[in-house]
């Protein structure tokens, strides 16, 4: 295995790669992920990448004489305000489980460090159902959520860090903190998050949380004391108008967010 700077020509095998690993492990509809890849991983915008300074990306090549060597994963990594950022890593599901994904978070982290970096942030997405595993197996902690705007999809990326860093995160264009936004039609009530449904008080328990392809889903009560479960609330629109079928796939009535549960047996290890 090779890590390397990626070459300008090979932006479309790194698109493939993005692809097919979303697809895989990420809780995102296709035109989610069709519109995440063409906005950031389209060939000008890898190329724009590859001149910016700041930006650190590198690629992982595998293969032999007989198969020819081809791009099996890619991280990408930027500079800013004192802060080294991984933003993208993927592996192809088909290279997967050869320690890939972990030799480039390495050394991506390790050539930042070299550029004068003094902490490392990652940012996962939410709707990456593997990616969250990794990162802590690092050793980083979840030090916050925000809100992102890419191509008109607005997605929720939680940022992992060293234990006990009390700094402020670095700065991303298009974000807002998400623990400030992500909760539509909502208000604090005597310090519960509450919403209404037809006049009545519902609150909203912040802890428990599934995931949802545009945003998460809570549990709602009907009470303070969060023990009678009313249903469920769409942190993507604000509407507890959420229904659930017989094998626990929640659905938005209002905006189509959904949410269906994954086999434990999903998680494989799959970036190691």
């Amino acid at each position: 295995m090779e890590i390397r700077e990626p070459d300008p020509d090979e932006s479309g095998r790194i698109r493939e790669v993005v692809d097919s690993s979303m697809t895989t492990s990420f809780r995102l509809s296709p035109g989610q992920i069709d519109a995440v890849t063409d906005d950031q991983f389209a060939d000008d915008a890898v190329a724009e990448r590859l001149e910016d300074e700041a930006t650190v990306l590198r690629v992982a090549e595998t293969g032999d004489e007989i198969e020819g060597e081809t791009v099996a994963g890619f991280v990408e990594g930027r500079l800013e305000d004192g802060w080294g950022t991984v933003n993208w890593l993927f592996v192809d599901p088909e290279h997967r489980g050869r320690g890939i994904g972990t030799r480039l978070y390495e050394a991506a982290s390790e050539t930042m460090r070299d550029r004068g970096v003094e902490q490392i942030c990652v940012s996962v997405l939410e709707a990456n159902t593997e990616g969250h595993g990794f990162v802590e197996r690092f050793g980083l902690e979840h030090g916050g959520d925000r809100r992102i705007e890419i191509a008109d999809e607005s997605l929720v990326k939680y940022a992992y860090t060293d234990p006990g860093v009390d700094v402020d995160l670095p700065g991303e264009s298009g974000t807002e903190d998400a623990t400030e936004e992500a909760f539509p039609e909502t208000e604090a009530t005597d310090g519960m998050l509450t919403t209404t449904d037809d006049g009545e008080t519902v609150y909203i328990d912040r802890d428990e949380e599934r995931s949802g392809t545009a945003a998460p889903f809570y549990v709602t009560y009907e009470d303070e004391a969060l023990t009678d479960q009313y249903g469920f609330y769409c942190a993507n629109c604000g509407s507890v108008d959420i229904s659930m079928d017989n094998v626990d796939r929640l659905e938005c009535a209002d905006c189509g967010n959904t949410h269906a549960e994954r086999s434990g047996e999903s998680y494989d290890d799959s970036y190691l």
